[in-house]
């Protein structure tokens, strides 16, 4: 039996990234109901650019509010069926655990990132993990991935050097730049590929 080829995937941090998040003392906080939910300009249409090409598209993303009780688990799938209704995500990885637990699925670790691309045969080599934090830039880069951050100025990454392949002001930007190195990155046609003039 043949082996499906893996497929690439673009992995996406929510709140900052797709959704507007109010900041305080320089941190993002995500919305708490689904009235609070609001998406970025230029997110849904970004998105299907992404579909339009092939990408499997992965929400990656931590809500720590539900392990700290600020917030339900009903709450946040509610916000989620609203956000698929409005892009074509494939998958939704969360990690509902506080700061301070140990499990494997908090970002900065990759473990959304890898237990995704072996739940859907992704290339993780092939793969772009965008977000606004220094931790998701991180797990991407832990997991393989080019990684590509927004820039929000928070606090936590002012005047640091995010070890990320490219930063951007916003998700459309990112996409255009992968679309853009993804083009670049096509191989030339060789002289075999092309037809004869008559």
């Amino acid at each position: 039996m043949v082996k499906p080829s893996r497929r690439a995937a673009v992995f996406i941090d929510r709140d900052g990234v797709l959704n507007r998040v109010h900041v305080r003392n320089g941190k993002p906080l995500a919305p708490q109901t689904t009235a609070d939910f609001r998406l970025l300009p230029g997110v849904p249409a970004a998105t299907q650019r992404l579909r339009d090409q092939g990408y499997f598209l992965v929400l990656v993303t931590n809500q720590p509010d539900i392990g700290n009780g600020r917030v339900s688990d009903v709450v946040v799938a509610a916000i989620h069926q609203q956000l698929r209704a409005r892009i074509p995500l494939d998958d939704i990885r969360i990690c509902p655990h506080g700061q301070a637990a140990r499990c494997d699925c908090r970002k900065p670790k990759p473990g959304m990132l890898l237990a995704a691309a072996r739940d859907h045969n992704i290339d993780l080599a092939a793969s772009y993990m965008v977000g606004d934090r220094i931790s998701d830039v991180i797990a991407g880069n832990a997991a393989g991935c080019y990684t590509i951050f927004v820039e929000r100025r928070y606090a936590e990454s002012d005047g640091l050097a995010v070890p990320a392949n490219a930063t951007v002001r916003s998700f459309p930007e990112a996409v255009r730049h992968i679309l853009s190195r993804e083009a670049r990155r096509v191989p030339p046609r060789s002289s075999r590929d092309i037809p004869p003039r008559n």
